[in-house]
């Protein structure tokens, strides 16, 4: 018999037979996520033979929920994502420059999701434009709640925006007339958290150092704070465990302890491409942290092979991290490398770590007999691509 995930006493509470939440998407869900789920049963079933399944319940948003209810976004969705605690998601279509506000953003706002997580490591055999992508193996922990993410923004011309502006004249602060202004809100409590999630994992993980990437040079009262923030608490709260940077060469300890420091975000892309072994986690703000994952992703394959996760203390969302690719809709074509990893992650985050590696390694040996779709095959050459029905029974014949 199926059951709930509970939180009790701090943490998940995982039933052998949880029931597991999944918005199919929209594009190219239709292809990926059935896949997805077929692997991840098989390599349930493979591990524990009938000792544990997932009870998949599908809920709605998107075009599919607009078509059914009339609505992208259902209030009972979130509803759902809350009661239940793990779920997973594919792409959702976001319009751009106008429209309905994006729902990946008004889910994690709304449900106060205030970490995004994205693990970004290399799996032998896929395409890279890097010479060593080996070497890069981050995760990264990008505040998702504040930031200029938050949305509070005002157009041209209108009287919001002309009332701010002249407000601001007040202050001394010139804007150009007629200008849209935008407001970026960072609160201590918002990055303090977002910040000891990072730590915490750091321990919990043996990862060396948290970087604390910003754009405090320039952004001394938002982004310069972050940094500020992040040292405090390391201070306050993990100072038996953690040591910072400047003391380490000072000639402080460090041996079995998380090495804090901080990086410039414009400094930070080029020491992922010069050196990215010199980093573990990263603990940014939410835009520093939308481009870093995206550009670290690019290192290692791209999005197609980039999970992540939406998480705060109770509640987790997995996604897949790129586009819904409507071209490609409903052809069986599109690689569904990317839900498949957040897929482990969410086997990880609920105390499943043995199917998520045997998944893993199943994964990694069908690309390294190059039994890839499209995506992978045209970068590899000389390959004939499998549909996703067929990369999926590639994984599974590997369990």
């Amino acid at each position: 018999m199926s059951d709930k995930i509970i939180y009790k006493d701090g943490k998940l509470v995982v039933p052998d037979k949880p029931v597991i939440l999944y918005i199919e998407g929209d594009g190219i869900g239709v292809d990926i996520t059935p896949a997805m789920i077929e692997i991840i049963d098989a390599g349930v079933e493979k591990e524990y033979g009938q000792g544990r399944k997932i009870e998949w319940k599908e809920i709605l948003a998107g075009e599919k929920a607009f078509k059914q209810l009339g609505l992208y976004l259902p209030d009972e969705t979130p509803k759902l994502i809350e009661e239940y605690r793990v779920a997973i998601k594919g792409p959702l279509t976001t319009p751009i420059g106008g429209g309905f506000r994006s729902i990946n953003v008004t889910l994690r706002q709304v449900l106060d999701l205030y970490a995004c997580i994205r693990p970004v490591s290399y799996i032998k055999g896929v395409p890279s434009p890097m010479k060593e992508p080996e070497k890069l193996d981050v995760v990264i922990f990008r505040e998702n709640t504040e930031d200029v993410y938050a949305g509070i923004e005002f157009p041209a011309g209108s009287p919001e925006a002309n009332s701010i502006i002249e407000l601001l004249k007040t202050m001394k602060k010139n804007v150009t007339p007629g200008a849209s202004i935008g407001i970026k809100p960072m609160s201590k409590q918002g990055s303090e958290r977002l910040i000891r999630m990072a730590i915490r994992y750091a321990i919990s993980h043996n990862r060396k150092s948290v970087t604390l990437v910003h754009k405090g040079n320039i952004m001394k009262y938002t982004e310069g704070y972050f940094k500020t923030w992040g040292y405090e608490l390391a201070a306050r709260e993990f100072g038996d465990v953690t040591v910072t940077e400047d003391a380490v060469g000072e000639g402080a300890r460090s041996e079995g302890k998380v090495i804090i420091k901080d990086r410039i975000a414009d400094s930070m892309f080029q020491q992922l491409l010069l050196r990215p072994d010199e980093y573990d986690v990263l603990a940014t703000p939410n835009l520093n942290g939308d481009y870093l994952s995206d550009a670290a992703a690019a290192q290692v394959g791209g999005l197609g092979m980039a999970p992540g996760g939406n998480l705060r203390d109770d509640v987790a969302l997995f996604e897949a991290t790129h586009g819904t690719a409507p071209k490609y809709a409903g052809q069986d074509k599109v690689n569904p490398g990317s839900i498949l990893l957040s897929a482990l992650m969410m086997l990880e985050h609920i105390g499943w770590e043995e199917a998520a590696n045997r998944i893993k390694y199943a994964i990694g040996k069908a690309i390294l007999d190059k039994k890839v779709t499209y995506d992978l095959a045209r970068q590899i050459g000389n390959v004939e691509p499998l549909k996703t029905s067929e990369f999926a029974k590639a994984i599974i014949s590997n369990l």
